[in-house]
């Protein structure tokens, strides 16, 4: 059986990354775009990373164009941006499918362990999955979900 730690995926830049480099760390997983309407959201990932990351939270962005059209640009255009307009420092993904028959592996496994409104499918950008400091699957949060709405799920995840 496939677990979180079993998975990888290539960074921004093209490196191949081991989810299994995160062991111990809660990790919050979300796909994101740099044009869609809960594209501020960066901004409050980043202050949740800024607050959290030395007590072992790790965010991980995954840029996706599945909805709307929301991330046209390439790799680096998406990273320029992300650090530019949100300043953001946690880890950020190549871009990727997370529906369908080219969904990431990464998705697939959150959209199965953790089903939503659509089930296995993900909603829309910002669709976040939180992962226990064990690998575990804990909560999935809505598009609508602000970072700061869910920092307290991520204390108790810290805690841990």
């Amino acid at each position: 059986m496939t677990t979180f730690y079993d998975l990888s995926a290539q960074n921004i830049r093209g490196e191949d990354i081991a989810m299994a480099d995160f062991t111990g760390k809660v990790v919050l997983v979300v796909n994101t775009a740099s044009e869609c309407g809960f594209t501020p959201q960066y901004q409050g990932l980043q202050d949740l990373y800024a607050k959290f990351q030395d007590k072992g939270l790790v965010i991980l962005g995954f840029p996706c164009n599945q909805f709307g059209g929301q991330e046209p640009g390439e790799n680096d255009t998406i990273e320029q941006a992300c650090q530019i307009n949100y300043g953001v420092e946690f880890p950020m993904f190549a871009k990727v499918d997370v529906n369908g028959a080219n969904s990431h592996p990464v998705f697939q496994y959150l959209a199965k362990a953790l089903p939503g409104t659509f089930g296995s499918k993900v909603k829309w950008n910002f669709t976040k999955f939180l992962i226990g400091r064990n690998g575990k699957p804990m909560k999935r949060y809505a598009p609508t979900k602000k970072p700061a709405s869910i920092e307290a799920d991520i204390v108790r995840a810290l805690a841990k």
